[in-house]
């Protein structure tokens, strides 16, 4: 690609509305497998629309207008500011839409519903022209009985207004990066019998027993047959009940025989269906559920408890997700991108996803009990002050969302508030110039409604662990867990950092709580970490994996820590520390060029090997040094068995792996927890060089259990580039050059890269060795290390820092690529340039420098940075460039000595690496023999 400067990158990777599928109908799915019915119809589509801007709309009686006053056109699902709408308007106020429907139900004597996905904020519904009802809040599931409003045998007109102003008292969340507003989730008609089951909650054990809590609503009271079908009809129950007219619940108990476990390994489901017949006839209800046990546990002598899955200790290794789509907003195009959002984090290993500010849309839902990962849910939150319509409100819409979501076995935790956001008293709502943590008032009486919404939950919903606060300010009241947040760079931070939070947590600390509340003996585990907002101005798009091996060493250390939650999945609008870019295309860690096959999944499993050491060390040339190790088992797989951890330390000398000392060391896998073992000793290499210990544990059948690295500067004072050769070599910084043409040059990383943005060139004068070192010139080769060079923003217009706030989740604009942290991390969008060299003005060589990276392979550009918050080209690095002098120059080169080595690129650009920048410890090196 050519040289382009743009505002971010995020907004070149959208995904096209052209992805919408070509049924004509978005999401034509049930829009809730966990609870489907087979009689219903989609009104996801086209529908009339009118947007009415501000605080008006009902005085002009919408709901009675015919289809010309309606003067555009919506695709529902989707919120009407995201551009699969069709509308694309980034406006508060109230949406008027209209459809016309002509359906009748398969059966006669149905009662028929209209339901809705969500739809943000409040809602009325007129079904040909009569008011069918009203709802308020933006994330919960409802619906309105039609079976009276309903013309089976013509024409249906159903409107719905929709009025959005973010009022204080609304649960918003981060809408910033993508407005909800209006209808956003799947709409659809559904018929019923007149007696039929309105819900049904499972709770499991993993004895097999199952508690089943129905919901009937009886139209027509009488005995009725309360039946479950499932696996096959392997597991079978059926209640005779007596029901009266209205709401009947029922409680059932059933046992499943050698019952298969659901966990992210093994996430069975046992799909089947709940029937009820009465007078009334046969009710009908697909669902399914997964046999597990969430809790918390004390292991061994231990005085604070882990986090268990099938009374098993589980690891977690975890992600935040925005659930944001660049084209669709918080409303995804398809069913099956939502079922790759799973795929993209299980390939990964991970085992779990925080659901960051919002309810997730019931079909992801599906997908992560289908595929196999825990989800912690989070509700919204309001920003306004914590007043008794934002309480009351507050309230209502949780209620709804945990009583829809209470069916899905992958969700493991319910986080009732993130923050303290809407928990502080002020005179006003946030405004998007407020700081970072407002100053404003965490009230006890705040805290004690806190403390009695986390109780409430508790009681709701027993079989789930449940935080009452995701805390960044260390304000926990009451809490299944005791989690915090950091977002630190910057490894000696790093490691203060974590080894401080697990030495104040213990039973009864008053540590990361409010005044007056202490810890109990929950289980440790950060719920949001990255080095995102580490970074003075934050970290624009950088390279994440240089500090994401080093954080999850430093967390596997530690005994008392169960898991982490990474900030984040995907890129979003002002955060780009995702493992994907926002449109679902990889970055590269480059992990895999330290220890061959190693990708980010090595980090997460469940039996690690800790190298207890900084990412990089220097160290002397042919120096011994110690490497402390640690086993890190959260898996009981192993246990019993002998695993063997094979080790090398191998360096890359001008291309050729060498490798200097390797070796095996059997282990007795035992054991949850963490453990030391034996250090290892290994011998430096005697030269200059990236030398790398590479770790792999392997079971005695030849499978590899985890990877891991760590690496060392080796120094001697030179590059002992003649090693085993005779000759003589000339090594010269890359910031001696003589002359440079380009638009846009200059040096970073302590003048140990230089860099030239568009098309130019750079000389330099080089002197060999004279007759008296060397008589003989019979052999010339010029090594250097060099890569694109994308131009930023920054580079062409000057570095501006943009103020680090809350501003960012409300939609400011991030300016990324003028923050002077930036540096596009390696992904697969490339920046090529070519670049073509000459001696004395005669041309020797044609390259083709294939990007412009930045990863974990920029060892000393990450190295040798100066402050942990402040990156200066971190982490970029290039690629080895080797030329052959032809002979004709090299009997020029003998006579005069000299030369004047001339490195020309196309637009776009070059960058060279000196002695402490990129990946290899040299500077221009010219090797003569």
């Amino acid at each position: 690609m050519g040289l382009k400067i743009r505002k971010g990158r995020v907004q070149s990777m959208l995904t096209p509305i052209q992805a919408l599928p070509q049924t004509g109908i978005p999401r034509p799915e049930y829009p809730r497998p966990e609870w489907e019915r087979a009689d219903w119809l989609s009104l996801n589509g086209t529908w009339s629309f009118r947007l009415v801007p501000g605080e008006t709309g009902q005085d002009e009686l919408w709901q009675d207008q015919q289809e010309g006053e309606f003067d555009t056109r919506i695709v529902v699902p989707f919120s009407w500011v995201s551009p699969l709408s069709g509308v694309g308007r980034n406006e508060k106020g109230v949406g008027w839409y209209r459809r016309v429907v002509r359906w009748s139900p398969a059966q006669t004597e149905s009662r028929l519903f209209l339901c809705f996905g969500a739809v943000d904020y409040s809602c009325d519904v007129w079904i040909n022209g009569t008011h069918a009802g009203s709802h308020a809040g933006g994330y919960g599931s409802f619906e309105f009985e039609a079976t009276g409003l309903w013309r089976t045998d013509s024409d249906n007109v159903i409107v719905v207004r929709a009025e959005d102003n973010d009022y204080s008292y609304q649960a918003r969340g981060k809408q910033g990066y993508g407005e909800l507003r209006g209808i956003w989730q799947p709409v659809w008609l559904e018929a019923r019998r007149n007696n039929y089951v309105k819900a049904a909650a499972f709770a499991t054990r993993i004895d097999g027993r199952v508690d089943v809590s129905a919901k009937i609503e009886a139209k027509q009271a009488g005995k009725a047959v309360l039946t479950f079908d499932f696996d096959g009809g392997a597991v079978h129950c059926s209640e005779e009940l007596e029901l009266s007219e209205g709401l009947n619940e029922v409680n059932v108990s059933f046992a499943v025989a050698d019952p298969r476990l659901w966990s992210p390994e093994t996430p069975f489901l046992y799909e089947g269906e709940v029937r009820l017949v009465s007078d009334t006839g046969e009710d009908a209800v697909s669902t399914y559920f997964g046999i597990r046990e969430i809790g918390t546990a004390l292991f061994d002598e231990r005085k604070y408890r882990w986090i268990t899955l099938n009374g098993k200790p589980v690891y977690l290794n975890g992600t935040l997700d925005q659930s944001y789509h660049p084209a669709g907003y918080f409303t995804y195009p398809t069913d099956q991108e939502m079922r790759d959002e799973i795929y993209l984090m299980k390939r990964l290993g991970l085992n779990f996803v925080r659901i960051h500010i919002k309810p997730e849309e019931p079909r992801k839902l599906y997908w992560a009990d289908k595929l196999g990962i825990l989800v912690m849910e989070d509700m919204p939150c309001f920003w306004g002050n914590p007043d008794e319509t934002a309480r009351a409100s507050y309230e209502r819409e949780a209620r709804e969302v945990i009583e829809r979501d209470i069916n899905h076995p992958s969700i493991f935790s319910w986080v009732m508030f993130n923050e303290t956001w809407g928990l502080k008293t002020d005179d006003k709502a946030p405004d998007q110039t407020r700081d970072w943590i407002p100053a404003n008032r965490y009230l006890p009486e705040t805290q004690q409604w806190v403390r009695e919404i986390y109780r409430w939950a508790k009681q709701f919903d027993p079989t789930r662990l449940v935080e009452d606060n995701s805390p960044c300010n260390w304000d926990h009241v009451e809490s299944d867990l005791n989690t915090w947040h950091f977002y630190k760079n910057g490894y000696e931070i790093v490691r203060e950092h974590v080894d401080s939070i697990v030495d104040q947590t213990f039973p009864g600390s008053t540590f990361n709580y409010c005044d007056g509340y202490a810890q109990s003996d929950a289980p440790l585990m950060n719920s949001e970490c990255g080095n995102v907002w580490g970074i003075e101005g934050g970290a624009g798009d950088s390279d994440v994996a240089w500090h994401y091996r080093y954080m999850l060493n430093e967390f596997r250390r530690h005994d008392k820590m169960c898991g982490f939650v990474f900030t984040e999945f995907r890129d979003v609008i002002n955060e780009f520390n995702g493992y994907y870019r926002l449109n679902g295309t990889e970055k590269r860690f480059g992990y895999e060029w330290f220890v061959p096959g190693m990708t980010l999944a090595d980090l997460h499993s469940p039996d690690f090997i800790v190298i207890d050491a900084p990412p990089c060390q220097t160290a002397d040339a042919g120096s011994t040094v110690e490497v402390a190790l640690l086993r890190s088992s959260f898996s009981d797989r192993h246990f019993g068995k002998t695993l063997h951890l094979s080790w090398e330390l191998w360096f890359d000398h001008l291309g050729v792996r060498t490798v200097a000392e390797k070796g095996s060391v059997a282990l007795d896998w035992n054991g949850y927890g963490v453990s030391p073992l034996a250090p290892l000793a290994v011998r430096l290499p005697e030269q200059d060089a990236v030398a790398v210990l590479a770790i792999r544990l392997l079971t005695q059948e030849g499978e590899v259990v985890t990877r891991n690295f760590t690496t060392f500067d080796v120094r001697n004072g030179k590059f002992d580039e003649t090693a085993g050769r005779t000759g003589k070599a000339v090594s010269l910084p890359v910031g001696q050059f003589k002359h440079h043409s380009f638009p846009y040059q200059w040096n970073a990383i302590q003048g140990h890269k230089v860099n030239g943005g568009g098309e130019g060139k750079f000389e330099y004068e080089i002197t060999l060795p004279d007759q008296a070192e060397l008589r003989f010139l019979s052999n010339v080769e010029i090594y250097f290390e060099a890569g694109a060079k994308r131009l930023l923003a920054r580079n062409v217009e000057g570095e501006v820092y943009t103020k680090a706030d809350i501003s960012f989740m409300h939609g400011a604009d991030a300016n990324t690529e003028r923050n002077p942290n930036m540096y596009y991390m390696t992904d697969e969008e490339r920046h090529e340039s070519r670049i073509e060299v000459s001696i004395d003005g005669e041309p020797v060589e044609l390259f083709l420098l294939p990007d412009d990276p930045a990863d974990s392979r920029g060892v000393l550009s990450w190295h040798y940075q100066t402050a942990a918050n402040k990156l200066e080209e971190a982490g970029s690095y290039g690629y080895l460039c080797k030329i052959n002098v032809p002979g004709r120059i090299a009997a020029k080169l003998d006579r005069t000595r000299k030369l004047l080595l001339t490195i020309r690129a196309d637009k776009g650009g070059v960058a060279l690496y000196g002695r402490n920048a990129g990946r290899y410890p040299m500077d221009l090196l010219v090797r003569c023999e």
